[in-house]
């Protein structure tokens, strides 16, 4: 392989690592990022040596979590991001404060001089963003209190290491160059970081939209691959330019395209490429663990590792008590943000021997690569032994499916709408298996007498062990659009016997049931709201018969009109002419049948203050 090019010969040792290691880690219970770290200090500098360049990899695949950001975004309308605004801001700045101070004062109570007991401090403060979203995404806890209190505080550590990293300069002292910079030449480079972020908000809502619009009519999938890349790669570019973290412009370039008609498309093109780059990027720490440093001070590094460790999950575990999550998702929660992140490595490095000796930089950046290394180890360890007994004892017991169901009816999403479902089948006799993903859901309806089991119908063992192997119908209940469609997915293809009767949020919801064959689909509000209708008709003075048929004519004609415009949603200009034309169609022929409704009668019925009005010989007499 001596005449082999690089870019071979780097693609074969690390996609061979990875197929080799990460597939024996989940078997063994350890999950992929530890296969992925394994299979880093297999072939790092402290293994086989297969790769020595271990900073240039650790920056490219620092994309993967770019990209993550990015799609992560894409899941946040600008809504909910503002709705949001308070948890970020808030609980987000009191963690990283919080941990910062009580860091800076063991470090300097234990002999460190200041300036770098400040930057170990700030340093370790943050968390892995890349570790934590990946763990909450697997185990499907981003919509969760703790998901959602864990996300807003890893953004505001994205945000927070910006002013980190101008701090640094200030502790070093100003150099001749740095001092020379006047006030009018810092005010244009902030107005240049202010203007980049308008420019992308700004171009977000006016351009991205066209221009994509454009490329997807070009019917070229692999051109809309390139231009969804290139967006991404684009404004990472651009917020590096400016000096601001590339992971936060993507984040925000994914939440002006939240409500885009292209967002499901852009997930579909991108995941593959954040996968395999955050996988890079776990195999890149991996490699970058200066084992070195670890052989010639061990209980150093042992005793800085356990100590920032400790540390943190003392604060952050009081600050999840304030914050009120609940006892089964707090030690999640606090492990998760007690590890070091990989900002931690940029604010070390970014430091220089002016601020930070080489020699504890190393031990900083050894402490935070082994602290990401063992706490999927330790997620490992409180998944087996702390969880059962943690939520036996501190918190409300919740009952877990743990032997096999065979009822023939499974009901997934025990809301407002699934109980009304639910109630009427138990109330015919016949036995229903209730999976619901709300604690407190599940913990108020069984004090009501109902029997629901507490559990995420997205995960297929759940579903097997609920029964959907052998059950002759699914009811597909959940509140959540993504949840509903994946948990069809699965049993469409997992369980073919069964018939799924689905929830519809919306039309388009509706429209994507039916992509994938599913028939039996109620909109949840459609029916409730024509009957609202139907008693305001007779309310303004409509005899019921009347009033009953024009609704049910009105009923008839939406459910043609949705199945006229079913071929075409995925079009945005032909759904819009379809409705229209629709909507015309169907109001001329309503005007036409108010018309001969009164030559009929005699009467106006449409008047909109109820009144009744009589032909002038009816009043005569």
């Amino acid at each position: 392989m001596e005449h082999a090019p690089a870019w071979l010969t780097s693609s074969l040792i690390y996609l061979g690592a990875a197929v080799l290691v990460v597939p024996l880690s989940k078997a063994l219970g350890l999950g992929s990022i530890i296969g992925y770290l394994v299979a880093g200090i297999a072939i790092g500098p402290w293994g086989l040596g297969l790769v020595s360049s271990v900073e240039d990899v650790l920056h490219f695949a620092e994309f993967g979590v770019v990209l993550m950001l990015f799609l992560v975004g894409l899941e946040l309308e600008p809504k909910r991001l503002w709705s949001l605004r308070r948890p970020i801001f808030g609980w987000g700045a009191a963690q990283v404060l919080s941990c910062a101070v009580v860091l800076f004062a063991v470090g300097w109570a234990v002999g460190a001089e200041w300036r770098v007991a400040l930057v170990a401090a700030l340093g370790l403060a943050l968390s892995s963003t890349a570790i934590a979203l990946q763990v909450f995404g697997e185990r499907n806890l981003l919509k969760t209190p703790s998901g959602q209190a864990g996300f807003s505080i890893l953004l505001f550590q994205d945000v927070a290491a910006i002013p980190i990293l101008a701090l640094l300069p200030l502790l070093a002292g100003a150099t001749a160059a740095e001092q020379s910079i006047t006030g009018l030449e810092r005010a244009l480079e902030a107005a240049k970081i202010l203007g980049v972020i308008g420019g992308i908000i700004l171009g977000g809502r006016l351009l991205l939209r066209p221009i994509l619009r454009w490329i997807a009519r070009s019917d070229t999938p692999e051109i809309f691959t390139a231009a969804a890349l290139l967006l991404v790669v684009a404004i990472a570019a651009l917020m590096q330019l400016v000096g601001l973290s590339m992971a936060l412009g993507a984040f925000l370039a994914g939440v002006l395209l939240a409500e885009s008609e292209y967002r499901r498309e852009l997930e579909t093109d991108i995941e593959p490429f954040k996968g395999l780059l955050l996988g890079l990027f776990f195999i890149a720490v991996g490699m970058s663990i200066n084992f070195g440093v670890l052989i010639a001070s061990p209980w150093v590094m042992a005793m800085l590792v356990v100590g920032f460790m400790v540390i943190k999950l003392v604060v952050i575990y009081s600050l999840a008590k304030a914050m009120g999550i609940a006892y089964q998702e707090r030690p999640v929660f606090t492990l998760l943000l007690a590890q070091g992140g990989e900002f931690a490595f940029v604010v070390f490095q970014a430091a220089g021997p002016d601020v930070l000796p080489p020699e504890i930089t190393s031990l900083l950046i050894g402490a935070v690569a082994l602290s990401m290394l063992l706490s999927p180890l330790l997620l490992v360890l409180l998944d087996k032994f702390v969880l059962p007994r943690y939520s036996r004892n501190q918190g409300p017991r919740l009952e877990e499916i743990s032997e096999q169901q065979d009822a023939k009816v499974l009901i997934c999403g025990f809301g407002r709408y699934g109980q009304i479902v639910g109630r009427m089948l138990m109330s015919q006799g016949l036995r229903v298996t209730v999976l619901d993903h709300d604690a407190d859901t599940v913990e108020g309806l069984r004090q009501f007498g109902f029997r629901v089991f507490y559990g995420d119908a997205t995960r297929l063992d759940l579903l097997r062990t609920a029964g959907a192997g052998t059950a002759k119908a699914i009811v597909v209940a959940v509140d959540d659009i993504e949840q509903s469609l994946e948990i069809v997915d699965l049993v469409k293809e997992n369980f073919p016997q069964a018939r799924i009767i689905a929830r519809a949020r919306n039309v388009t919801h509706l429209f994507q049931l039916r992509d994938r064959g599913v028939t039996e689909v109620e909109r949840e509000v459609f029916e409730s709201s024509l009957r609202s209708a139907r008693a305001t008709l007779e309310a303004l003075g409509w005899p019921a018969h009347e009033a009953r048929e024009s609704t049910m004519r009105f009923r008839r004609r939406n459910i043609k009109l949705s199945d006229e415009i079913y071929p075409h949603y995925k079009d945005r200009a032909k759904l819009i002419a379809a409705n229209k034309a629709g909507r015309q169609q169907f109001e001329e022929q309503m005007a036409r049948e108010r018309e001969e409704r009164q030559r009929r009668s005699g009467r106006d019925w449409d008047r909109l203050d109820g009144e009744e009005t009589a032909p002038k010989e009816e009043a005569d007499a």
